[in-house]
């Protein structure tokens, strides 16, 4: 009896599990290699509210106007070598996954004058990804993003699911198994 029990239980949970909670399983099977620093929570956690600067001087924004995405939000600076290591891996994934599910957003946070930042990209050929800033890192702050770079995953609901600190391969196989999990099988 306790057995049958125990398998009613498991069908029960199976059937009605959450599909977040299915794909947050296997993007954490996914990782390797420097995949393996990404920590993926157990239960998401809020993120931060707190405004930040456009690039090119086009206002302001915040996390909520990426709603309805998984968002890979990159935290950098011009200063830090390991991000620009990183950041064209990043634009890879852009152009690989973007769209209406998915979006790579890139705040250079702290000082960072937006000519740098633009020169910063430009040196490094990167074309798609935004360089929006968060000069005062009240989003930063918000988020404890202690050292630089710093990557959060956001599911659709703006909520924190994952976070990597310092910089990995993003152009890795398993960068790409682990996103490919988060996102719907057309992605």
């Amino acid at each position: 009896m306790k057995r049958l029990l125990v398998a009613a239980l498991y069908l029960s949970i199976g059937m009605g599990a959450s599909p977040a909670l299915a794909d947050l399983e296997a993007a954490a099977a996914a990782r390797d290699g420097d995949m393996k620093k990404l920590v993926i929570h157990s239960e998401p956690k809020p993120a931060g509210t707190a405004a930040f600067q456009l690039a090119d001087g086009a206002g302001e924004g915040t996390l909520e106007d990426y709603r309805g995405k998984v968002v890979l939000l990159n935290f950098w600076a011009t200063w830090c070598a390991p991000c620009r290591k990183e950041m064209p891996m990043l634009s890879e994934l852009q152009s690989t996954f973007g769209g209406d599910d998915f979006e790579v957003v890139t705040i250079a946070t702290g000082r960072n004058s937006p000519a740098g930042i633009k020169k910063f990209f430009d040196e490094i050929g990167v074309t798609n990804l935004p360089r929006h800033q968060d000069p005062r890192q009240k989003l930063a702050s918000q988020m404890a993003i202690l050292g630089l770079p710093i990557t959060v995953i956001l599911d659709r609901d703006g909520n924190e699911i994952a976070r990597l600190r310092g910089d990995a391969d993003w152009s890795s196989d398993s960068a790409k198994a682990v996103l490919r999990a988060l996102l719907p099988a057309e992605s």
